[in-house]
């Protein structure tokens, strides 16, 4: 049983497991050139802040990168720091913006994925399926241990493998000033929680062979049995609080040995499944904005957001009503892997049952138990307060969007992708007439031990466009180059953040290999426009994905907005959410506007006579 603080994911797993490597055929990352990434800022800069302030920044990039500059010094700390780790950046990024972040991890980081509703409404049909979904996990686990996994690739090149391993038995573990990262490599259980009731689950025979369906099914009969209460403690809400507020509460739970053996099981665990009670029902043009907010946080305190434990790597909702998905913590877990998890489950639920039921008596799922004093209690009760908080200041809104989807843009040699961005940032400057710092998620998979980085939006070709759509006197041939402009912009900013050269991790090393160095904080970092620039109020994400998903997560600025899209041949689903306690957002209104806008940007490349 491993922890670890300052997270390298591959030596972890190569620790934990000898001398397999998932990431062998990738190519270390680079460091971009320092002239490179800081031009590529200034351009970034130039939509967003006045001439005047940009004149500022231009003479702090230039003391930043001159002679007696902190620049040249960092930069060749940064090389120095590639050439002798696994990853030059990505163990500071999921320290700095995962384990080192205080905000309650749902809504403001674990991101959901709900999935098509199954053809169930009961109980009985929650549990069979459940069966199915632990068993295509434990299938996919299978071929994951067995090295059978088919490496990735993208634009032709491989990509790192390693997040793979370490989807199952990790958890995040809360601490007062950081969190930190457990990894435990011969777990045979998961977690079942119904009824805020935790349950430790064996999902291997004596023999080594998973259990079959039938035997998993059997299982979760004695579960829900055990568990027509729902007058226990929710102790899953606790891992809903504030990570400082958690990592004190954690603490004092841990003091008592039952609550560490309870607590240790969870933990240890190779996922956690969340078996919710019937949800009040609704219409249907409400349903996947009810689901999508089903699966990120469980709907409120009096409703399913204690059956979940928001430290686990990997945790399946399956609701009595057919709604099911996936909730993911991000210091080990990102889209694309999870999105290859999804597309095996989803194969493997085509198929029946592989596997005869041995004639072996199985075990009882062990409960368990909590002993709650009174600090406890109050810790419980102040964390369903925040978190109820929480869930009324997010509004979401889901929509599936009918009228085309990938194949348009592509009919018309435009990249889905970048023509979805011009969209969205044409939609924002409808509601606010002002564009905004935003941006997409870039993997970095083609090199070792890469993580994401950041494509950003809008760009001087994009406001352009944006500042000239809705003016009459410009003619439609003109409007479809300035759109053309702006997408081909956008593709090449992807494509340098594909290969490395993208400017937001780099800037986040510069800074971060000062603070390592003891120097003091650039004075490019404590400038105005910087903070304009990484104030991120349009978070955007598309979904990998081959299913009818939806994925949603919460904004990262309160005044701004989270918008993820899953675009199809024929259609595209969006989720969009907002805080109800900023008067200028609401997710209503841009997802309606998105929707206007994406009408528009059709009748300019395929006008009505």
């Amino acid at each position: 049983y491993c922890r670890f603080s300052l997270p390298s994911l591959v030596q972890v797993y190569n620790f934990l497991s000898g001398e397999r490597c998932f990431s062998s055929l990738v190519p270390a990352q680079p460091v971009p050139p320092l002239a490179q990434t800081l031009q590529g800022y200034l351009r970034a800069l130039e939509p967003l802040i006045p001439e005047e302030e940009l004149v500022h920044t231009r003479k702090n990039i230039q003391k930043f990168c001159g002679e007696g500059g902190l620049g040249p010094q960092l930069q060749e700390g940064l090389e120095r720091r590639a050439r002798h780790s696994n990853n030059w950046i990505s163990d500071w990024w999921v320290q700095w913006a995962y384990l080192e972040s205080r905000q309650p991890l749902p809504v403001h980081s674990n991101p959901a994925i709900s999935l098509p509703k199954r053809d169930f409404s009961d109980w009985r049909g929650q549990l069979v399926f459940a069966s199915k979904l632990i068993a295509a996990a434990l299938d996919f686990k299978n071929v994951v241990d067995n090295g059978r996994l088919p490496v990735e690739y993208m634009r032709g090149q491989p990509l790192c493998m390693e997040l793979f391993p370490l989807l199952f038995s990790s958890c995040r573990i809360p601490g007062r000033k950081h969190d930190t990262i457990t990894h435990h490599s011969r777990a045979r259980h998961i977690t079942v929680v119904r009824n805020y009731q935790f349950f430790q689950m064996d999902v291997y025979n004596s023999d080594g062979s998973r259990m079959t369906e039938s035997q998993i099914h059997a299982q979760l009969l004695r579960i829900r049995a055990e568990s027509w209460k729902t007058d226990k403690e929710p102790m899953g809400i606790l891992t809903s609080e504030h990570r400082q507020t958690w990592g004190q509460a954690y603490s004092r739970l841990l003091k008592d040995k039952l609550n560490k053996e309870s607590v240790r099981a969870i933990e240890k665990g190779l996922f956690t499944l969340c078996l919710d009670s019937p949800v009040m029902r609704v219409s249907d043009d409400k349903y996947s904005s009810r689901m999508a907010a089903q699966i990120l946080h469980g709907g409120g305190t009096h409703s399913n957001s204690g059956n979940r434990w928001f430290d686990k790597t990997l945790q399946f909702v399956v609701g009595e009503d057919g709604s099911w998905g996936l909730l993911y913590e991000q210091a080990t877990a990102e889209g694309p892997p999870i999105a290859t998890l999804l597309d095996h489950i989803l194969q493997y639920c085509k198929k029946p049952d592989p596997k005869k039921t041995p004639l072996i008596p199985l075990q009882m799922p062990k409960k368990l138990y909590f002993n709650i004093d009174r600090e406890i209690k109050r810790d419980i009760e102040h964390a369903k307060q925040n978190l109820d908080i929480l869930i009324n200041d997010l509004d979401i809104r889901c929509f599936n969007f009918q009228r085309f989807g990938k194949e348009l843009p592509k009919q018309h040699n435009l990249s889905p992708n970048a023509f979805i961005q011009v969209a969205l940032q044409l939609a924002y400057y409808k509601v606010h007439n002002e564009v905004c710092a935003s941006c997409d998620i870039a993997s970095q998979r083609m090199f070792r031990g890469g993580r994401t980085d950041y494509i950003r939006s809008p760009t001087n070709q994009m406001l352009k466009f944006v500042l000239t759509f809705d003016d009459p006197s410009i003619s439609r041939e003109a409007k479809l180059e300035l759109l053309r402009e702006a997408i081909e912009t956008y593709v090449t900013l992807t494509d340098q953040a594909l290969k490395g050269q993208s400017i937001d991790r780099h800037l986040l090393g510069l800074k971060l290999q000062a603070i390592e160095e003891g120097l003091s904080v650039p004075r490019l970092f404590m400038d105005t426009a910087y903070g304009l620039a990484t104030h991120w109020k349009l978070r955007t994400g598309q979904v990998p994905a081959n299913t009818d998903s939806v994925m949603c997560f919460g904004p990262l600025v309160p005044d701004g907005y989270a918008v993820c899209y899953n675009p199809q041949s024929d259609h595209v689903h969006f989720s969009v959410t907002a805080f109800n306690c900023c008067e200028e957002t609401q997710a209503e209104t841009l997802a309606a506007t998105l929707h206007s806008t994406l009408c528009q940007l059709q009748e300019l490349l395929q006008p009505t006579v």
